[in-house]
């Protein structure tokens, strides 16, 4: 087992990651103040381990509370279900929150042990590769709203990740390239030698190889903890962790919530974000295919939807949490292993970048 360390002063919590961790109760107990544990699941993810982590939990008051699977439910008639069943079951301020389950659930747990009675303990228990990689680190908590991703939530962050490395076995082949996505981003933005590692190894995780699932979940988690320990808000340096994301959540928003995974929608608008940093003379075209390449290799789309316009992205792009006084912000690549946040590149690169063929431009990597 591994334990690394999210720094935020008092707040600060560990990452623990290994195998078979959903049986340890020694790494749960020190951080459950009550008796009463809420555990959040859906529907999916419930049938393989809620009974294991609930076993593992019997000396605690276990409620279980398991949601509909998939993208399209994080809006607030399903968060409501989780205040529905705590206040059914009495549940106080001591209680903990748990969530099992992958991004959707852990988004959802966290925004409702923010705002239960005010704010109750919460943790992560990530069962998903994007999850275990990204999203139950850091505190980003919320739901959907129909006019933009992620657009209600709070910052609130666990008082421990506990990622079962054995829980992969059950992920889709499609939800497991869905996390990869999250993982080569890291290497883009800040780990360039850790991109050439992915290339090497990018077979074995795909065939959850678990030697190499656990370097990239360790390696992953480990930028991520660095990044929200130097900007816990997201007023800087936390904003790079979005590459590729501006382009993807307006994907995820028009083709309707659940249509294209996260990550699915994260490789795409990577690939955007690798176009435009090429058009402005910051990576060199061979960069840009190099990013490409492994995105195709991961089993992720490396094309937008052929039905999204330019004004279409663009509709959706207004609407980001990186637009600040009215200028969209981007993240964008001035080399590979270093992005940067900025409103200032011209306009008409960006309608370029929107506008590109990136069929064709796929078509002559294969050439």
């Amino acid at each position: 087992m591994q334990t690394l360390k999210v720094e935020l002063g008092e707040r600060s919590y560990p990452i623990h990651i290994g195998e078979g961790l959903l049986d340890r109760l020694d790494l749960l107990a020190p951080h459950i103040a009550g008796r009463q544990v809420a555990i959040v699941s859906n529907a999916t993810v419930a049938p393989l381990y809620l009974e294991r982590l609930t076993r593992t939990l019997s000396t605690y008051n276990v409620l279980p509370v398991v949601l509909p699977d998939g993208e399209a439910f994080k809006n607030w008639e399903t968060l409501q279900t989780i205040f529905d069943a705590l206040l059914t079951a009495r549940h106080d301020r001591r209680t903990t929150v748990i969530a099992l389950g992958g991004g959707v659930v852990g988004d959802m747990a966290g925004f409702a042990a923010a705002c239960y009675q005010r704010g109750v303990d919460f943790i992560q228990v990530p069962t998903t590769l994007l999850s275990q990689v990204d999203s139950s680190v850091g505190g980003k908590t919320g739901i959907n709203h129909p006019l933009g991703k992620n657009m209600v939530g709070a910052f609130y962050q666990p008082n421990v990740v506990l990622i079962d490395t054995t829980t992969l076995n059950t992920l889709p082949a499609r939800e497991l390239s869905a996390g990869l996505a999250e993982v080569i981003k890291y290497g883009l933005i800040c780990d360039e030698p850790f991109l050439t590692w992915l290339e090497e190894n990018v077979d074995q995780l795909r065939a959850l190889d678990q030697a190499a699932l656990t370097v990239a979940i360790e390696r992953s988690c480990a930028a991520k903890a660095a990044v929200v320990g130097a900007d816990e808000r997201e007023t800087g340096v936390r904003a790079t962790l979005n590459l590729g994301h501006t382009f993807g959540h307006a994907i995820e928003t028009h083709m309707g919530y659940g249509v294209w995974l996260h990550g699915e929608a994260v490789a795409a608008g990577t690939v955007m974000a690798l176009e435009m940093s090429a058009r402005l003379g910051w990576i060199t075209q061979q960069e840009r295919d190099r990013g490409i390449r492994l995105f195709q290799r991961a089993g992720l789309p490396v094309v937008p939807p052929e039905e999204m316009t330019v004004d279409d992205f663009l509709e959706h792009m207004a609407i980001d949490k990186k637009v600040i006084d009215g200028r969209l912000r981007l993240v964008l690549l001035r080399r590979i292993g270093e992005a940067v946040v900025t409103a200032d590149y011209p306009k008409e690169v960006l309608q370029a970048t929107l506008g590109a063929d990136y069929r064709a431009l796929v078509d002559q990597l294969r050439g």
